[in-house]
């Protein structure tokens, strides 16, 4: 894997700072009563976000999942929409209509979040069905978790995206628990990417909170799909700071699990692995710490400032005009 450019390595390092300061402030909104509906925080993952969507382009497609802030941010979608649409606010990125669990940008290859576990397959299959058709180089990233590992259409999915051999990479988030269940209960097998076997694709488990790791597995990904030789599963273990939702009160981590997670803690892991090589310094980082909180700061005021959506904005964006 080539060596990241100062530029580049400020740039991921910007994405997931960002991630994390958008979800810290997202629980305290929360918590205050702010943001309505659910949110279901990436805080802990922001190493598979960015690993991955640093080397995708606009043209390329994801499709996400109920936690979808991260893959949000680390394709490029505008924090400030993003906070409105978290508001429900008419400016945010889906004009108030999907909030947290919905949130999309079809600009940025953002095919949305979505709140149906394991829903994001099928349409990844429909997106690669489409480069494949038009020959074009677009690859798509279905990103999943443990627990929708266990749907049938994420396997439906894998098998159909393998025989027609679309540009789709499937990457199973591992954080360990699907809801409140670990994963060792509600699955026979040791590890998810072993399955890629059964599907005839290649399969890799990687340190979902080591950023390298990540990036360097997701770039032969992408290049065997943009050479047009189908998808790759690949399982990224990680772990979640937060609940499965807000007010989830995480009874279920003992303190081993605590230890584990604040020593492997991947914007620290990318800190100490850049200061030890001197790619970047403690002043730079610092400056884009707070660059990501004035960031937020500002999404925030835009939010609250921002008009909901009047009566007539719901007979828009639907598939059936009413009288």
């Amino acid at each position: 894997m080539a060596e990241l450019s100062k530029e580049k390595l400020l740039e991921v390092y910007e994405r997931m700072r960002l991630i994390r300061e958008f979800e810290d402030r997202a629980a305290d909104l929360f918590a205050k009563g702010k943001i309505p509906g659910f949110v279901h925080l990436y805080a802990g993952e922001e190493a598979i976000a960015v690993g991955v969507c640093s080397l995708l382009t606009d043209r390329d497609f994801i499709t996400s999942t109920h936690r979808g802030h991260g893959h949000c941010i680390a394709k490029g979608v505008d924090a400030k929409e993003m906070m409105a649409e978290l508001y429900g606010k008419a400016t945010g990125s889906c004009k108030g209509k999907g909030g947290s669990m919905h949130i999309a940008d079809v600009s940025k290859g953002m095919l949305g979040a979505n709140g149906i576990i394991g829903a994001g397959g099928p349409l990844a299959c429909g997106s690669g069905l489409m480069a494949k058709i038009k020959g074009t180089d677009q690859v798509t990233v279905c990103f999943f978790g443990d627990g929708a590992a266990e749907q049938g259409t994420m396997h439906e999915s894998m098998n159909l995206a393998s025989i027609w051999k679309l540009p789709v990479i499937f990457f199973c988030e591992n954080n360990g628990y699907a809801q409140t269940t670990p994963a060792h209960y509600h699955c026979a097998a040791e590890d998810f990417a072993g399955r890629a076997t059964a599907y005839n694709m290649p399969g890799f488990i990687v340190d979902g909170t080591d950023f390298f790791a990540v990036n360097e597995a997701i770039a032969e990904a992408i290049a065997r799909a943009r050479r047009g030789e189908g998808p790759t599963l690949i399982e990224g273990k990680a772990f979640r700071y937060y609940g499965h939702f807000q007010g989830d009160n995480l009874s279920y981590y003992n303190d081993e699990i605590r230890a584990d997670q604040k020593a492997r803690d991947p914007l620290a892991k990318f800190k100490k692995r850049v200061l030890e090589r001197k790619l970047l310094t403690e002043q730079e980082l610092a400056a884009v710490d707070a660059k990501c909180k004035q960031t937020v700061d500002e999404a925030v005021k835009f939010a609250e400032e921002s008009p909901y959506p009047t009566p007539e904005h719901v007979l828009t964006d639907v598939y059936v005009s009413y009288p």
